[in-house]
């Protein structure tokens, strides 16, 4: 499965997210991000490539749906995890919620 991650400016969430899941069960994990000065800006690529996108926070899901909105048609889930713009790269607690929250909608073994 193809797990896209986006945050705001992809430096420690999705980041993150992409690093601790990169090959776990062979899902391939790419990251972006939906603000102008973001390393990775998310675009119409990512949202095709993806079989699932996570969203850490609800304006996320907004800015992916203003901008690609005919792209994520009813087969195209954005999950939001609702992780707050608190924690560093790989900030072990931020592990912790990632494994969590996302564990609950992909296969982990």
């Amino acid at each position: 499965m193809k797990l896209l991650f986006i945050c705001s400016r992809i430096k420690w969430r999705s980041l993150t997210a992409e690093k601790i899941f990169h090959e776990v069960n062979g899902h391939q994990v790419r990251s972006a991000g939906t603000e102008n000065n973001a390393r990775i800006k998310v675009n119409s690529g990512h949202i095709g490539w993806a079989d699932l996108i996570f969203v850490m926070e609800k304006k996320h899901n907004r800015r992916l749906r203003e901008k690609f909105g005919p792209m994520l048609k009813e087969d195209k889930k954005v999950i939001c995890l609702d992780i707050p713009d608190d924690y560093t790269f790989m900030d072990e607690e931020l592990i912790e919620i990632l494994w969590s929250r996302v564990s609950d909608h992909i296969e982990m073994s």
